[in-house]
């Protein structure tokens, strides 16, 4: 019995220090005239807290329905070699990764556009013109192990959460899952992250890369030669300036030295003829 009532002591006192917190935040805005309804605020301060603190269950399951939806607005790339290699690579990472509980899906977008995104639940998406850009294996791994990052650091439910209570989508009956969907979709798919969410994926994208026994210099190295282009991909449009996230991660990387292991995914040969022949 003791047990039991530190358990819930517990579990109440984390729920009132979340609507404690959603309480200061609607305090601290300029309202209008309306007196202030407490027990809706902590109504939403307890939302706010079961959003923060999504189980891996409740996330992958809101991922699926973001895929589906994203589903409706892309198109796959029917290529058995590129999907099989894009799978395969991907798996090898996430395995690797803070978080290999939870299932990963990759899949590969029919669009020449460079690019590529992720969203909650362990979904990669990872654009055709994604890897015929690439000059190696570790090029396209480093992308992936960056998307991977997103989600093995909940970036997608940190800008959900933020988003939510912006836009409303905590109420008393709970989160609108429908609304929650169609935001999921468009953070995937247009809305550029924070400087800060790309430079940790950066960081844990290199960190997958190395337990991986991928070259890290695959990420920089890609980066480097897309900011060389005249005309910046969509890859670089959401994401901060790639000659200063090269830096940080040549630095992250650190000097490798003629003895040191560059790590695997380097030859651009064998890659160039293998996606070249998947295309033919």
């Amino acid at each position: 019995m003791k047990l039991l009532f530190v358990g819930r002591s517990r579990r109440w006192l984390y729920g009132c220090l979340a609507a404690v917190a959603a309480v200061a935040i609607a305090l601290g805005t300029p309202q209008a005239t309306q007196a202030v309804n407490w027990l809706d605020l902590l109504r939403r301060g307890f939302e706010v807290y079961q959003l923060a603190n999504l189980s891996d269950p409740q996330e992958v399951d809101l991922g699926k329905q973001i895929d589906q939806s994203i589903n409706q607005q892309v198109r796959w790339l029917n290529n058995r070699p590129l999907n099989e290699l894009v799978n395969s690579i991907g798996q090898r990472l996430a395995a690797n990764s803070s978080r290999p509980n939870i299932p990963y899906t990759f899949r590969v977008v029919a669009s020449r556009d460079i690019n590529a995104f992720a969203t909650m639940g362990g979904f990669v998406y990872v654009n055709a013109g994604l890897i015929v850009a690439a000059e190696n294996e570790a090029e396209l791994a480093g992308v992936m192990a960056h998307e991977i990052g997103h989600i093995t650091e909940r970036h997608v439910v940190k800008s959900l959460r933020s988003r939510a209570l912006s836009e409303g989508l905590l109420s008393a009956a709970g989160l609108d899952r429908r609304r929650a969907t169609r935001l999921g979709v468009e953070l995937a798919l247009n809305l550029p992250r924070s400087r800060q969410a790309e430079f940790e994926a950066d960081q844990v994208g290199v960190r997958i890369l190395q337990r991986a026994q991928y070259s890290p210099i695959g990420l920089p190295s890609f980066l480097q030669k897309l900011g060389r282009r005249p005309q910046p991909p969509a890859i670089l449009s959401t994401h901060p300036n790639s000659n200063e996230r090269v830096t940080r991660l040549l630095q992250i990387i650190g000097p490798i030295g003629p003895n040191d292991p560059l790590g695997q995914g380097l030859n651009d040969r064998e890659y160039r003829a293998f996606v070249e022949s998947a295309l033919r």
